[in-house]
């Protein structure tokens, strides 16, 4: 991917100095409001993995906006010179993908409004609770920042196959699909259904991700009509998708492929909506709520 080194945004925040408290809500990971654990979590931890893949949204468990940021701590310790190079490389990115996502909301009609990604390490406090790296990348819709772990790109390389600048920054687009969800109602809508009936917690936070994914082929188009896509970029991030799989991840943890416990979507699911978003480029071709045919 084509990207300008030195870009500063204004909406990173590097909170790797900030000690967790570990207090608020228990934090939920999976679009909607899925289990406590997803089967992805539980997936890495059987094979040792510090990973939560799949980067779902987040919610409360009690609906609270506990408090979110950090429980004190002295400024962030120094970076190793290849964190320092993806530090920058995710300043320059999170202003790439918002600017596609408010264009993309002003052709249809809505407004968008900025959101937070705040890099920590090892533990972060937020709206939605106390969170570790092992959940992996994650949107908390209650402060409307995102967090992000940076040793999570170093085991989606090495553990899973998935390196690239273009992967890197198509989990931080999915990611902010669920700040579009956000800001559109749908983790609202998504909340109210699951609430009248819970058997539909797990079908629902499968729809909204995968709808994530779309959202970020969406900014994936926009990238590429401004040609900053490089040959083989597009292969790193559906690559990306397929390693995050629900099916594949329940395979490498030794377990049958069961689609009912999925919460983020098979690989071929993941891939496909993701496709979809790149090549309509409009927000509108992500409708996962009304598709029959995931």
């Amino acid at each position: 991917m084509k990207w300008e080194r030195g870009h500063k945004s204004q909406y990173v925040e590097d909170v790797r100095g900030q000690r967790a408290s570990g207090r608020g809500a228990a934090l939920k990971v999976g679009g909607g409001g899925a289990a406590l654990l997803t089967v992805i979590a539980l997936i890495a931890q059987a094979l040792g993995v510090d990973l939560g893949i799949g980067s779902g949204t987040t919610t409360t468990g009690g609906g609270g906006n506990q408090a979110a940021s950090g429980g004190g701590g002295g400024p962030p310790p120094p970076m190793s010179k290849e964190d320092a190079e993806l530090y920058d490389f995710i300043n320059f990115v999170v202003d790439d993908i918002q600017g596609a996502f408010d264009r993309a909301m002003t052709a249809a009609g809505q407004r968008y409004t900025p959101a937070t990604l705040k890099v920590f390490a090892e533990a972060v406090d937020t709206a939605c609770g106390a969170a570790d790296s092992a959940v992996g990348p994650f949107y908390c819709p209650g402060d409307s920042n995102a967090y992000i772990d940076l040793t999570f790109y170093r085991d989606l390389r090495e553990r899973f196959g998935a390196g690239g600048d273009f992967a890197q920054a198509y989990v931080l687009a999915h990611e902010y699909g669920h700040h579009l969800q956000n800001l559109l109602g749908t983790d609202d809508r998504v909340r109210q259904q699951v609430a009248g009936d819970k058997s539909l917690e797990n079908p629902l936070s499968v729809r909204q991700e995968l709808q994530a994914d779309c959202y970020a082929g969406v900014w994936a188009n926009d990238t590429g009509k401004r040609k900053r896509i490089e040959i083989g970029d597009i292969e790193e991030a559906v690559t990306a998708a397929q390693a995050i799989g629900d099916d594949r991840l329940q395979k490498m943890a030794g377990r049958r492929v069961n689609p009912e416990t999925f919460t983020h979507g098979s690989s071929a699911q993941r891939v496909k909506w993701f496709k979809r978003g790149l090549e309509a480029g409009r927000l509108d071709a992500c409708d996962t709520f009304n598709a029959r045919d995931l």
